[in-house]
């Protein structure tokens, strides 16, 4: 029998396991406990690369390893429910199971401190008023003076904010790609998802070019900020600021527009 080797290919095509699961030829539960146990470790890489990916958008406090746990619940989770009558290929499934896995991880966690989160919250307000008073986007120092917190305070609160919507997109993100596995739908469901595809997407579109740039990179092409600093030929600071003043937008217009329909 043939197993994966350190970068997760099959080392035999022919007797893979894993691809008669793609192909559907056999469902996960009819594998022998010994296909199912090389299924999983050609598969584990991918879990790896997602929780390093997701860990980069993170406060240090979050364990690279709670996140790989999670998302190995959430590749068995994959494996067990995997329908290839859907029309999704397993690796879009599970890579969406997998992140999903770790978001509700997060989430369970509650990583948000309360006094972070009342800085957070303190930031955004300021941040709101800044703009409306001077039709721009407020700097860092625009905000220490308003608020009266240090460099530092506003710097890991900035951090924060940046770490909280990211995931929050990327929650965003694993709903949308993982929304054609549910076979119970109804049309109302499948219509009411795809109008709250079409507005964010609206919102997208009327960010600036460069805002529109950093979303894309970071999140369609996931870059890190350094990759995406270094396509755009700015610095990563740049890179951060145009990121965060583009979430801050799109949350806003998001807020002001629709959340009350």
């Amino acid at each position: 029998m043939a197993i994966s080797n350190s970068s997760g290919k099959n080392s035999s095509f022919k007797s893979s396991p894993w691809l008669d699961l793609e192909a559907g030829a056999t469902a996960w539960e009819d594998f022998s406990p010994r296909d199912r146990e090389n299924i999983v470790r050609h598969y584990a890489p991918k879990i790896r690369i997602l929780a390093l990916r997701m860990k980069a958008k993170l406060p240090q406090s979050v364990e690279l390893n709670e996140l790989i746990s999670a998302g190995s619940l959430g590749l068995l989770d994959a494996l067990g429910k995997f329908n290839p009558e859907l029309g999704i290929k397993f690796q879009t499934y599970s890579e969406n199971r997998i992140k999903g896995a770790m978001l509700d991880e997060l989430r369970r966690m509650d990583w948000f401190s309360r006094g972070l989160r009342q800085k957070v919250k303190t930031l955004e307000d300021a941040m709101r008023q800044i703009e409306h008073e001077t039709g721009a986007p407020a700097t860092p120092r625009q905000i220490e003076k308003h608020t009266g917190l240090s460099e530092k305070e506003v710097q890991q609160g900035l951090e924060a904010l940046q770490n909280q919507m990211c995931i929050s997109i990327d929650a965003f993100h694993e709903n949308i790609l993982t929304k054609g596995d549910k076979q119970d739908d109804e049309p109302f469901q499948s219509t009411a998802f795809q109008e709250l595809v079409d507005k964010v997407a609206h919102l997208i579109d009327e960010l600036t070019p460069r805002e529109k740039l950093v979303i894309s990179l970071y999140y369609g092409e996931e870059l890190n900020m350094k990759e995406t600093a270094e396509v755009m030929d700015i610095t990563e600071g740049r890179v951060s600021q145009l990121h965060s003043q583009a979430l801050i937008k799109l949350r806003k217009n998001f807020k002001s527009r629709y959340e009350n329909e």
